[in-house]
């Protein structure tokens, strides 16, 4: 449970941080972010909140964390999973918007060996 706090902490902090500097870029910055290959955001935002308990290649398992290498679940479920959170994993939906979640969910399908 304390490392579950921790994480949350964690990623919350990193989230603050990072919405700070977008903050001060233009429109044009944000719509081009909406218009850029999902799979790259999806690796950006996974590398950021992620990678902590999944690894960077999504087999490290720490905190109970699933390998997703070889996970079966189709792209909704995991949409699903990364918005309201399952067993040990922490909800997302309010720190990353849908979009987000649905870039990250579409970058583990790429991790799946």
């Amino acid at each position: 449970m304390k490392k579950l706090l921790i994480f949350t902490l964690f990623a919350t902090l990193i989230y603050a941080c990072s919405q700070s500097g977008s903050e001060n870029g233009s429109e044009k910055s944000s719509s081009e972010s909406t218009t850029a290959a999902p799979s790259a955001d999806g690796e950006k935002i996974y590398k950021t909140y992620c990678v902590t308990c999944h690894g960077l290649y999504g087999d490290m398992g720490a905190s109970g964390a699933f390998n997703l290498q070889v996970s079966t679940l189709p792209v909704e479920e995991r949409i699903n999973v990364i918005t309201n959170g399952r067993k040990a994993m922490t909800p997302f939906k309010e720190l990353l918007s849908e979009d987000k979640i649905k870039a990250v969910a579409e970058y583990t399908m790429t991790l799946k060996k």
